[in-house]
This record gives C-alpha cells, sequence and structure tokens, in this order.
C-alpha cells in the first residue's frame, strides 16, 4: 500500500491565517441581506492578534530593528501579547506582556503558559476591573515604556507598527475578497488599535472604491466619530479608549462610525453561540450588532476577533 506523504508545517506560526469564512445565516433570518464572518478566533493563539503578532516580528527581523535574542515588549490587552507569546517561543525571543489588570485574568494566565513573563499593571483610583478606560491604558504604556529601555527591548508597538496595516492588508483583505469573489457590499470592524479595519479596509478599496467600510466603536466613547467620552469605562474589552488618533487608520478609507452599547456587544455575543455555534468576545459581539444594522439589501463581511474562552470569568459568560 502506498501512502501519499502528509504536509505539514514547519511551526505552529506557519498555520496562523487562511482562516475560514462562514454565512451567519441563522442570526440574518428575516432580513434580506448576508453576513460572512471571519473565524479569526481559529489561529493559534485564538484571535486575529496572531496575525499582527507575526508580520510584526518578521518585518523587525527583515529590517535589522530586532536583533537575535533581544527582549520583545508590548503593552496589550491580552490578544496582541498571546500572538507574540507563540511567536516569540517559536523563534526564541523574551517576551514580557504588559497589561491593565483590568482586562480578563484568563488572557494573563494563557500568556503565562506560552512562556511570557507578564507584568500587570494596577488601574486608575475608581476604575472597574473589566472595564479599561483610557487612562488605565495610559498608565500601562508608561510602565512599557520603562521595561524597553531598561532592558533595551524590541517595541513591537501595535498602535503605531506598519506590521500592524500590512498583516491585514497583505492577508486578511485578500484572502476575504478571495473566498467571497469580491462580491461584498459592506465591512465593519470594532476599533482597537485600529490596524485590522485599516488594512481590510485598504485591501477593499483597492478592489472597489463602491465597498463601504466601518469603524465600529462603544456607546458613549465613540471619539473617532467625534463624540464626547460619557462612557470611559464601557465593557467591551479591546478597544474604545478614548483615543482620537489611530494613526493606522486611513479617514479616506471610513465611509461611516457606528456607536454599539455594552448590551448590545453582550446580547449578540450571546446570540452568536446560541444560534451559530460560534464562542467569541466582546469585539465580535459589538461587530455583529453594528453589521446587523448594515445588512438590509446587503452582503456585510466582519472578523471574529477572538474566542470566548478568554472571557468566562467576566460578565460575558458569568
Amino acid at each position: 500500500m502506498r501512502f501519499q506523504a502528509s504536509c505539514h508545517a514547519a511551526s505552529v506560526v506557519e498555520v496562523i491565517g487562511e482562516t475560514p469564512l462562514v454565512e451567519l445565516a441563522r442570526m440574518t433570518r428575516g432580513l434580506e441581506g448576508r453576513l460572512l464572518a471571519k473565524l479569526e478566533y481559529l489561529n493559534p493563539g485564538h484571535s486575529k492578534k496572531d496575525r499582527i503578532s507575526r508580520q510584526i516580528i518578521e518585518d523587525a527581523e527583515t529590517d535589522g530593528r530586532l536583533e537575535r535574542g533581544q527582549t520583545v515588549v508590548e503593552m496589550t490587552s491580552g490578544n496582541t501579547g498571546t500572538g507574540l507569546a507563540i511567536v516569540c517561543a517559536v523563534k526564541g525571543y523574551p517576551f514580557v506582556a504588559v497589561m491593565s489588570k483590568g482586562n480578563s485574568a484568563e488572557r494573563a494566565q494563557m500568556m503565562r503558559a506560552l512562556g511570557a513573563e507578564v507584568v500587570l499593571v494596577p488601574q486608575l483610583p475608581g476604575s472597574q476591573v473589566g472595564q479599561v478606560s483610557g487612562g488605565d491604558l495610559e498608565l500601562a504604556e508608561q510602565a512599557a515604556q520603562q521595561i524597553v529601555a531598561t532592558r533595551k527591548a524590541f517595541r513591537a508597538d501595535q498602535f503605531h507598527d506598519l506590521g500592524n496595516f500590512r498583516a491585514h492588508f497583505l492577508h486578511t483583505g485578500p484572502e476575504i475578497l478571495a473566498q467571497t469573489g469580491g462580491a461584498i457590499d459592506a465591512f465593519c470592524d470594532f476599533a482597537g488599535t485600529g490596524g485590522s479595519f485599516a488594512g481590510c479596509a485598504a485591501a477593499f478599496k483597492k478592489y472597489s472604491a463602491s465597498i463601504e467600510c466601518y469603524v465600529v466603536e462603544p456607546a458613549g466613547c465613540a471619539v473617532l466619530a467625534g463624540g464626547p467620552t460619557t462612557n470611559p469605562n464601557h465593557r467591551i474589552q479591546g478597544g474604545g479608549y478614548s483615543m482620537r488618533d489611530l494613526p493606522l487608520i486611513q479617514r479616506e478609507h471610513v465611509d461611516g462610525y457606528i456607536g454599539i452599547s455594552d448590551e448590545g456587544a453582550i446580547a449578540c455575543a450571546r446570540r452568536l453561540a446560541r444560534e451559530e455555534g460560534i464562542f467569541a468576545g466582546f469585539s465580535t459581539g459589538a461587530n455583529i450588532a453594528a453589521a446587523l444594522k448594515l445588512v438590509q439589501g446587503k452582503t456585510v463581511v466582519i472578523l471574529i476577533n477572538d474566542s470566548g474562552m478568554k472571557y468566562l470569568s467576566t460578565e460575558l459568560w458569568g
């Protein structure tokens, strides 16, 4: 008997990306339109951030910014930290993740399991666990900068590094276009660093200027849309930090902004699990809620940003 040689990857880093796209037909029942979801939670670290972790590290290796054995540091809400922990473990770089204590405990546990050193930064007085404000993020940023200086480390810098944009412009966006044959009308994405929106929107607009691209923000913290911050302690983890400038986003690619309430995001994440069998987090719930506002008569694409397993200790699944 003859056996075909099996195809295998050289490491887990090589299997990042090429995630499937599925139609959420049960959630759109009764609506004239289609909602397509790219299952980014099927990446090895269970989020879309695996893509940017690989791209940032490999770009830095290529252009000489990252030297062999150098420590890598990043301020993270947990998903980029998990992706970097995986990439750094495979490539042999020590990794330090700096995270606000307000983020879910599961993320820190996962990063430690992957060999990362995790530095948890206390929140501002009055902040609540599970509700990371812009002020909490600034404290974490200060801690990250100090560690970079002390250890002469490479800073992944996901809010500014073009590898974040390039991961989605070169890969995620083109994958969606290939999977749909370009037959999409709109895309919406919750803004954390803005990288996935920016890269996908640039790829879509390059293909067809008629594809509408919408930034999703927490209601009461829709600062990119020019609104006031009335709810800095919203519950949608991973974004909405009251940062009025996300440099990776090209404003000419933004066709509009959609604000989603905490309750709307939570309800849609729970519906997604019950009706579609997809177990995801807060920001995916926000993406679903926004897409349902757009889907009538259109084909809308979203990203399933991360796994609900990272939020078991939060009110989302508590």
